[in-house]
């Protein structure tokens, strides 16, 4: 312990070393414990404050990924942003994409459709829409279909890609239906006609887009010119409303529009267009899509081309028809199979409601749209055309309903106005009712 001349220091030397080890290892355990204390707050407090801002809409910054994004990747990603609104094409592209306006798909009061093709090989119409037009005309319809059919998109409302504007042309650029308008199916040759069991079908998705262009877009859309012509089919036959060169955006809140002229194609529009100053609602669509429902049943016009017969008129004779008892018998006679004749038979039936004199008794495109497909009992219609003939009423104001209010409304339910849900003998039995949809 003792060294000569003085202390040993080797044993004092060890202990402070150890002292010094021991405070050390102490004070890094308790840092270590201190660290993880204050990371695992700090984590609680930004989870806290990320609900928070959660909760309160406030916008956070996403956790970044282990996905590199190269330019290609972005650039592609911006290019298909893009596509989701109309493209200004110059005149030389369209002059290209037409291979110089080679070849016409058709052509009609409002211009010529040519076929074309985008340098990636997709398939387009390009329509060129007349100058000889008065010059408003020409810029109304041109804004009309751009304003329209440019900010929505729905499976059976055709595309418009594009479209062409300066002092010397004005052009739409569409996405391409293979098989043309349904006009040639209803009226032309043997050589051209659809199978029947498509009819429907046609009927159903027509319908579809029209109850999104009045019920389901932001701002309802009127068409006004609903007729074959105006439903175009893709190589599939599956369908989808064109030109929207008379249609009109409206404010929901507005219960009717306040065109400026007559709108449509005889034939088709409503009979509230023959009568001064008074109100024009989306109901106008309805009555022209019931007009096109009488031409699919019968695949014919529904007024024949130099007839001046009167009576000759397909839908007063589908009416008499019913009115007697004898619908399945004129649809028999028309030659259709067996297996179609309840679909010709049910079209005819919502052809008759859609008719209807007043626009307050036609049915809304969404409840066309169930009526057509099937599952619901059609109610029996009113009589129409009653605007025809000289009468000592208005027959476009609403009818006197004599159902009882409490089974029938006016309204899209399980029991509306022009169709009630079927039940089953169990659920009569126990008064059990179909569950309204809305």
């Amino acid at each position: 312990m003792y060294s000569s001349g003085g202390f040993d220091t080797e044993p004092t030397a060890s202990i402070i070393a150890g002292g010094v080890m021991g405070g050390l290892g102490f004070l890094i355990t308790m840092g270590f414990i201190m660290w993880c204390c204050v990371k695992k707050l700090t984590g609680q407090v930004e989870s806290e404050s990320e609900d928070s801002k959660l909760e309160h809409g406030v916008a956070t910054t996403p956790p970044t990924s282990n996905v590199v994004w190269d330019a290609s990747t972005m650039e592609r990603f911006l290019q298909d942003l893009a596509k989701e609104k109309p493209v200004r094409f110059t005149a030389q592209q369209l002059c290209s994409f037409t291979t110089n306006y080679s070849k016409v798909l058709g052509s009609g009061g409002c211009g010529v459709v040519y076929k074309g093709q985008f340098p990636n090989g997709v398939k387009i119409a390009v329509k060129v829409l007349k100058r000889s037009l008065p010059d408003k005309k020409a810029k109304e319809q041109f804004m009309a279909e751009v304003s329209t059919i440019g900010r929505i998109h729905h499976r059976n409302l055709v595309r418009l890609y594009g479209y062409s504007y300066d002092h010397l042309m004005s052009a739409l650029v569409y996405e391409y239906m293979g098989n043309g308008s349904l006009d040639k199916y209803l009226f032309s040759s043997d050589t051209q006609r659809i199978e029947w069991n498509k009819l429907p079908e046609i009927a159903i998705g027509t319908a579809k887009g029209m109850a999104y262009l009045h019920e389901e877009c932001e701002q309802r859309i009127i068409h006004y010119d609903i007729k074959p012509s105006n439903v175009v089919l893709d190589a599939n036959f599956n369908p989808k409303v064109a030109d929207f060169g008379l249609a009109t955006i409206c404010n929901r809140d507005n219960t009717h529009d306040s065109p400026t002229g007559y709108k449509g194609t005889p034939g088709y529009s409503a009979p509230e267009f023959g009568l001064n100053n008074y109100p024009i609602t989306y109901k106008c669509d309805v009555y022209s899509f019931g007009m096109l429902l009488f031409e699919i049943v019968g695949r014919r016009r529904n007024a024949k081309v130099g007839s001046t017969d009167s009576l000759d008129w397909f839908p007063k004779h589908v009416w008499d028809e019913y009115e007697k008892g004898e619908l399945a018998t004129m649809i028999l006679s028309s030659g259709i199979e067996e297996k179609y004749r309840e679909g010709a038979h049910r079209m005819a039936m919502v052809a008759l409601w859609c008719v209807q004199d007043s626009p307050e008794a036609r049915p809304p495109m969404s409840a066309v749209v169930k009526m057509l497909e099937g599952g619901v009992e059609i109610m029996p219609p009113h009589r129409p055309f009653n605007y025809l003939y000289p009468v000592q009423i208005n027959v476009l104001n609403p009818p006197t309903y004599t159902r009882n209010s409490s089974d029938y409304s006016t309204g899209d339910g399980p029991n509306s106005y022009w169709y009630k849900e079927q039940t089953t003998p169990i659920m009569d039995k126990y008064e059990i009712q179909v569950a309204s949809s809305s």
